[in-house]
């Protein structure tokens, strides 16, 4: 009998659990989240890209001749990967830098609005007090 009873609380529970969960899906936030996460995978992978093959061989090509290296990744001066090292740091600069401009640019956009947009006026303090009176004689 009381499993019975633990089974009814457990299924009532799952419900109202299953509900706050659907509730919090699909709150604006978290689906945001989730499509900034997604576009910035796929934000890392032309990064990277843009670092080993087009950054890397233009600026450093010279240098990696000089140290008999192929590309950065398997530069490695005393079995040090410093090469694959110096490859994610240029990508995080790359990426801190474009991530640097959307948020100057939405700051921008949003400053904007915020001019378009004036305060409505109300009726001055003179409008209000004669409303007032013309009331007050009726």
């Amino acid at each position: 009998m009381a499993f019975i009873l633990y089974l009814r609380d457990f299924k009532l529970k799952n419900k109202k659990m299953l509900k706050e969960f659907k509730a919090f899906i699909m709150r604006g936030n978290v689906v945001d989240l989730a499509v900034g996460v997604i576009i910035g995978g796929a934000f890392g992978a032309i990064i990277k890209s843009l670092v080993e093959d087009i950054i890397t061989p233009l600026l450093l090509q010279p240098a990696l001749k000089a140290a008999g290296a192929a590309t950065i990744e398997t530069w490695a001066p005393g079995g040090i990967l410093l090469g694959k090292f110096i490859a994610a740091f240029i990508s995080f600069i790359v990426i801190a830098f474009v991530l640097f401009l959307i948020v100057k640019g939405m700051n921008a956009a949003s400053k904007k609005k915020e001019e378009a947009a004036p305060a409505p006026s109300g009726p001055t303090q003179e409008e209000l007090l004669t409303e007032i009176r013309d009331l007050l004689k009726k």
